[in-house]
């Protein structure tokens, strides 16, 4: 009720200043006192002010459809009467127009009756239009705020199914090294595996990055890979200077890299290559990742749909995701939005 009346007072005074504002232009010449008009206007219209919350409050307990209609002609009937008397007492007692018109208290409100109802029982109704606006734009407030909150929720438990993802595939990497005995290999691993946790705790809730940053934990994850596989993996990095601080969500290069050695290094029995590009393309950036071998159809596992899923709830429609073959290549290609880092 308090909010509403903070709302409502400004709203009614302002009315009645306009309406005293009025009134008074109108009887200038009449030797009228202009405290008394603008006094009675304020009296008389913030009284509504008042009866704010309650018409709301009922607006919202019975809304206004054809089986409440005589509810609410009843409640219009009522606070109009209410205020024809309060508007009958306060021009009793202020006199505004000095001795013109009724000259009695009785006299004054039949006067006031007869004339004033149905503006009064308009204002009822337009009162209970502006609350259930109000209330609307309130919905409106809630339900954005909330679908943000859902979004930003998404988002994160997004992040956290693709930490695990790589986490353990890492660590049966590096277990793999143990049993043949590659325990340096093993260790450098580990140190990979380090870096690359505190990066994705360090990111925690920021859901976009330089791309200098993500670029730099990609190429510390292949260089874990470059470990297990030794010269069957072979690495190039072609960052355009001008896209480094580019933004880009993060964790979004490292699932990309992680199928191209899944799906292609690891499949494939010859030696294979990994490469990361980026370069801008007028208002856009452009990644791609490509590596040899794979399947002659790609398929999308989980660390490819978070990655599409993640980037329609950041970028919406603004974004494109491709992942096909290419001269031999399987190329995943990510066009974002181009917004730099301040």
């Amino acid at each position: 009720m308090r909010a509403a009346l903070r709302f409502a007072i400004p709203i009614w005074t302002i009315f009645a200043l306009v309406c005293a504002g009025t009134v008074y232009w109108s009887v200038r010449t009449h030797g009228h006192s202009v405290v008394a008009i603008f006094g009675y206007e304020l009296v008389v219209w913030n009284a509504w002010a008042f009866a704010v919350p309650l018409v709301g409050r009922l607006g919202r307990a019975r809304p206004l459809v054809m089986r409440t209609v005589p509810v609410h002609v009843g409640a219009m009937l009522l606070f109009a009467a209410a205020h024809v008397m309060w508007w009958s007492l306060a021009c009793f007692v202020i006199r505004p127009f000095d001795s013109m018109g009724p000259q009695t208290l009785a006299g004054v409100m039949t006067d006031t009756l007869a004339n004033r109802m149905f503006l009064d029982g308009t204002v009822y109704f337009a009162v209970l239009g502006v609350c259930y606006a109000v209330d609307l734009r309130e919905r409106e407030r809630r339900t954005a705020q909330l679908e943000a909150s859902l979004a930003q929720a998404r988002l994160a438990a997004l992040e956290l199914q693709l930490q695990p993802h790589f986490l353990f595939n890492t660590l049966h990497a590096i277990g793999g090294l143990v049993r043949q005995d590659r325990k340096s290999e093993a260790v450098e691993m580990i140190a990979g595996l380090s870096d690359l946790l505190r990066y994705s705790l360090d990111q925690a809730g920021n859901h976009v990055v330089p791309l200098e940053q993500e670029v730099a934990i990609v190429e510390r994850y292949l260089a874990i890979q470059r470990v297990r596989f030794a010269d069957r993996l072979a690495i190039e990095v072609d960052i355009a200077p001008d896209t480094r601080r580019a933004l880009v969500p993060a964790l979004l290069l490292q699932p990309l890299a992680e199928n191209a050695v899944k799906h292609g290094i690891e499949a494939a029995p010859e030696a294979g290559a990994i490469t990361l590009r980026a370069r801008r393309d007028g208002d856009a950036l452009v990644v791609a990742i490509a590596n040899t071998g794979g399947e002659p159809a790609p398929r999308e596992g989980i660390g490819i749909a978070n990655t599409r899923e993640r980037l329609t709830r950041l970028f919406g429609e603004r974004f494109s995701f491709a992942l096909g073959k290419e001269h031999g290549h399987v190329v995943a290609t990510v066009r974002v939005p181009f917004e730099v880092a301040a």
